[in-house]
């Protein structure tokens, strides 16, 4: 079968490879769609992964091609989404449930071959029934979606509150739509690019602002999500919440971030507080995150096809990180059919 192999970062070959088999307690897929997550881009252009060479890719779904031993409740031919995280299930996070804080989890894409291939096998514990009508790019969304939802349920919105997101990629936008389905009235978006500022309107957004442009005084946010993972961004959220309000960081930084002084002294003073999000698992694994966001993708209540600006065939994915590494193009979701 062919997969997109990452020898070393920026050094990624579309090979043959032997085809998985689904072992006992797994089922091997046919993927269907694949997206490229935005930690996809450090991860195979400058910091590598855990070990290499691996096949990336955990934003998928597929279809049943093969069912292993001792699983039973799906059938050849069904459509899945799949949880990328394998959590132990022994250690005491996952024994309270806390699954996104694992402490020897496995991950397809970044420790485990992942979904840049035409095949894969998944243990049946990380698979999602999914409804009869749904597409398989919507579900292959799920996992920004329930990453958006897990970092806005860490300190929901009431109704009539005003929200903020900095960094509107996929899980940017989906937490516009989170907040507003939960009650704000007003989001505020801020992203470096105004085709992303679009977006972030069609999400719902009602007032967008450029990172260069000035933030009108008084213009302050009940909850922020930050989702950009740049240091200035992180302070900005900072200095953008109210009295009392809540900032969630889901943004990976790459580099030592700094709060300046400024920053600190009004978290300090309007008694903010700072959370931290990771991944977006729950109990029963995977989650309510899981169920609810891909209810809400198959059924119309979150937009998602708006957000994928390129869908591309497998054999494009090296040069396509080519062009990532250019930066020349405007990307917001890429997807890939293998």
């Amino acid at each position: 079968m062919r997969a997109a192999v990452m020898y070393s970062p920026g050094d990624i070959r579309l090979e043959d490879v032997p085809k998985p088999i689904a072992a006992t307690g797994e089922v091997l897929l046919r993927v269907a769609a694949v997206g490229v997550c935005g930690s996809d881009l450090p991860r195979m252009l400058t910091k590598g992964a855990h070990r290499m060479p691996i096949v990336c890719g955990h934003e998928f779904s597929g279809h049943i091609a093969e069912i292993g031993q001792g699983v039973s409740g799906y059938e050849t031919g069904e459509l899945v989404g799949v949880a990328p995280l394998i959590p132990c299930r022994v250690c005491d996070q996952c024994a309270t449930g806390n699954f996104s804080r694992c402490r020897d989890y496995d991950y397809f894409g970044s420790r485990r071959d992942g979904a840049y291939t035409e095949f894969v096998s998944v243990p049946v514990g990380n698979l999602l029934k999914t409804p009869a009508s749904a597409d398989a790019r919507a579900v292959a969304m799920t996992d920004p979606a329930s990453i958006a939802l897990h970092a806005v349920w860490k300190a929901p919105p009431t109704m009539g509150q005003r929200g903020g997101v900095i960094g509107c990629g996929p899980i940017g936008l989906f937490a516009i739509q989170w907040m507003k389905l939960m009650g704000c009235t007003e989001v505020v978006a801020v992203d470096i690019s105004q085709q992303k500022l679009d977006q972030a309107k069609e999400a719902g957004a009602t007032r967008t602002l450029l990172v260069t442009d000035e933030v009108p005084a008084g213009l302050t946010c009940d909850l922020i999500v930050e989702a950009a993972g740049h240091p200035s961004s992180i302070n900005l959220a900072a200095k953008l919440a109210g009295p009392g309000g809540h900032v969630v960081f889901i943004g990976i930084p790459v580099a030592d971030v700094t709060l300046e002084n400024k920053t600190f002294q009004h978290f300090l003073r309007q008694e903010i507080s700072l959370h931290g999000a990771w991944n977006s698992f729950g109990a029963p694994f995977p989650g309510k995150q899981w169920t609810v966001a891909l209810e809400a993708l198959s059924n119309g209540t979150l937009r998602w096809e708006f957000m994928i600006s390129h869908e591309l065939e497998l054999e494009e994915l090296p040069a396509m990180f080519e062009t990532f590494k250019r930066k020349n193009d405007f990307f917001s979701k890429v997807m890939f059919r293998p």
